[in-house]
C-alpha cells in the first residue's frame, strides 16, 4: 500500500495537541479554532435514505450540514476538522438521527484496508518483518469495528513504497488476536516518520454486544511488544443514538 495519501494525514495529526486555545483569559466561553488541525477521527457512511453522515464513535454520531455526499467511493475512516452548528439552522430542524449537527471545515481520508490472513511459515516472505513502532495517541484506536493506528517507522527517502498489513487468524484459540506487519521494501535506513492506517475488522466474529480484548502484536525496534484494545463489534448506526463516549472528538485546550 502507498503512503502519500498517509503522509499527507500526518502532518495534519503532528500538532493534535493545540487545537483550540482561549482569545481571552477573561473569558472562558471564547475560543479560537486552529483549523488546520483535526479534531475527530470519523468514519464516512451513507445511511440506507441516501443520507451522509460521520460515526465519531460507537455511539455517536454527527451530521454535514454543509455536505450531502461522501466525498470518497467507499465508507473510510478519516481525520475531520468540525465546529457545532446549531440544529434549528436545519430544514426543520430535522437531525436525521444523529446526535449532532456540525459544519465540516475539511475531510481527510486515512488509507482503510480489510486485514489479511496469516500464512505461517509464508508470513516473513508475503507480508515482511521490518520494525516499526504503534504509537500511543487519540488515533490509535479500536471503535466502530475499525482498528485506526499511528505507527512509526524508518523512511529512507528512496521512493520506494512501503507496505502494511493486519494478520488475521494468528492464534486460533483466540480470533481476537491480530498481527500488525511492515514491508520497508529494502528502505531501512533514513530518518523516523509517522503515519495512519485503519483496518476493518467487521469479519472477526461477532462479539455479541460485549466488549472483549482485542491483541494487536507487532515487531518493534525493542523486540516483541502487544497491547490490549477494547473492543465491540460494530452496533446499528444512524437512528436515535445517545450522546456517550465522546473521546475521539478533541477536548478543548
Amino acid at each position: 500500500m502507498k503512503f502519500t495519501k498517509i503522509f499527507k494525514s500526518f502532518l495534519v495529526v503532528m500538532s493534535l495537541g493545540a487545537i483550540m486555545v482561549s482569545c481571552n483569559d477573561n473569558d472562558d466561553n471564547a475560543w479560537v479554532y486552529y483549523h488546520q488541525y483535526a479534531n475527530a477521527l470519523v468514519t464516512t457512511k451513507t445511511a440506507t435514505d441516501g443520507t451522509f453522515f460521520l460515526q465519531v464513535t460507537d455511539n455517536t454520531t454527527m451530521l454535514p450540514c454543509n455536505i450531502s455526499k461522501s466525498p470518497f467511493d467507499k465508507e473510510m475512516r478519516a481525520l475531520i476538522n468540525y465546529v457545532p452548528v446549531d440544529k434549528e439552522l436545519l430544514p426543520n430542524g430535522d437531525l436525521r438521527g444523529c446526535d449532532m449537527a456540525v459544519k465540516v471545515l475539511w475531510i481527510d481520508s486515512i488509507r482503510t484496508k480489510m486485514p489479511v490472513p496469516d500464512l505461517a511459515e509464508l508470513n516473513d516472505a508475503t507480508y515482511g518483518s521490518d520494525c516499526v513502532e504503534i504509537i500511543d495517541d487519540w488515533v490509535t484506536v479500536a471503535e466502530d469495528g475499525y482498528l485506526t493506528l499511528r505507527f512509526r517507522t524508518v523512511w529512507g527517502g528512496s521512493g520506494k513504497i512501503h507496505y502494511v498489513n493486519l494478520l488475521t487468524g494468528v492464534n486460533p484459540e483466540n480470533p481476537y488476536e491480530v498481527e500488525f506487519r511492515h514491508d520497508a521494501q529494502g528502505d531501512v535506513n533514513g530518518e523516523f516518520a509517522d503515519a495512519l492506517v485503519a483496518f476493518n475488522l467487521n469479519d472477526l466474529p461477532d462479539t455479541g454486544g460485549q466488549t472483549v480484548k482485542l491483541k494487536l502484536r507487532w515487531k518493534s525496534y525493542s523486540g516483541e511488544k502487544t497491547h490490549e484494545f477494547d473492543f465491540c463489534s460494530r452496533k446499528p448506526s444512524g437512528g436515535e443514538l445517545p450522546v456517550a463516549n465522546m473521546k475521539r472528538i478533541m477536548p478543548l485546550q
